[in-house]
């Protein structure tokens, strides 16, 4: 065959492939593949929302709050009048104040907000500065700070913390959680008080033995918790976080007047009927 024959046949099979008038558009050639074809991915934050399902919280929970803000309207309870946020000298440089508030907080470890107040009041008219807390000798401050729980190991804790204090800080006190901890005598509940109160930054929730108590009470945790620790970590997967730092001083209030830690005063509890350890008569 001819390669005019050969050409004429090619360009009459092309002609006849086109579109006579009116007739519907060829579909359009499907794109070359390259490999597998690709599956959509997931963006990881709503890949581990879907695994965790909808988020938990505790049944009737806003009303208990609400509740328990209703029985601590007055703030009449001892730590509204002698707890931490009451201990240091407003008037000190803000340095001096940071230092006085994590040595209330220190002080406050299973003492009582009366004892612990009586202490901090002994040691500012002392002069409670860095400086001269590394000026006075044990035995005196040991004087200054007793009756509050384990007073001896607190004397040595706040000379240690006080001493890196002034090496490692410039005679403030540290603007992390991290830091804090590593101080001796300052636990996670202090370090994140300590962050509310000095540096007016919420890095979590304060969780004393009150906090404790009344949480696993109310069942505001998904499962029951053995330390004040494990119950920050249970209620800051709920809670939200606009609430972290009221959360504390309501509770402790709620603690010390109606949730005592033994014969608790049920009856007279806006959150009887609705507290699963509540005694009902």
């Amino acid at each position: 065959m001819s390669a005019a024959a050969s050409g004429g046949r090619r360009v009459t099979r092309q002609l006849s492939a086109r579109r006579a008038p009116g007739a519907a558009p060829a579909p359009a050639p499907a794109p070359a593949r390259h490999g597998r074809a690709r599956k959509p991915v997931a963006v990881a934050y709503e890949a581990e929302a879907a695994a965790r399902g909808p988020a938990w919280e505790p049944r009737a929970w806003r009303q208990q709050l609400a509740h328990i803000r209703a029985m601590r309207r007055a703030r009449d309870a001892p730590v509204d009048r002698l707890g931490v946020e009451q201990c240091f000298d407003r008037g000190a440089p803000p340095e001096v104040r940071r230092y006085q508030v994590l040595l209330s907080l220190m002080l406050s470890s299973q003492t009582k907000d009366e004892v612990t107040s009586a202490a901090m009041l002994r040691l500012r008219e002392h002069g409670l500065t860095v400086d001269n807390v590394l000026q006075t000798d044990d035995a005196a401050l040991g004087k200054l700070i007793y009756p509050v729980g384990f007073w001896r190991n607190k004397v040595k804790y706040i000379k240690q913390t006080t001493a890196i204090l002034k090496e490692q800080y410039g005679s403030d006190i540290p603007r992390t959680v991290k830091e804090l901890v590593q101080l001796p005598g300052v636990g996670p509940k202090m370090a994140h008080l300590a962050m509310n109160i000095a540096w007016n930054d919420v890095s979590g929730i304060g969780v004393d033995t009150h906090v404790h108590r009344i949480a696993n009470r109310l069942k505001w945790v998904k499962k029951e918790t053995k330390t004040p620790e494990a119950t920050r970590v249970a209620l800051e997967d709920w809670l939200p976080r606009d609430l972290w730092s009221e959360i504390n001083w309501l509770l402790v209030g709620f603690g010390q007047q109606t949730c005592l830690p033994v014969g608790p005063r049920c009856a007279d509890c806006l959150n009887q009927a609705l507290c699963p350890a509540a005694k009902r008569c």
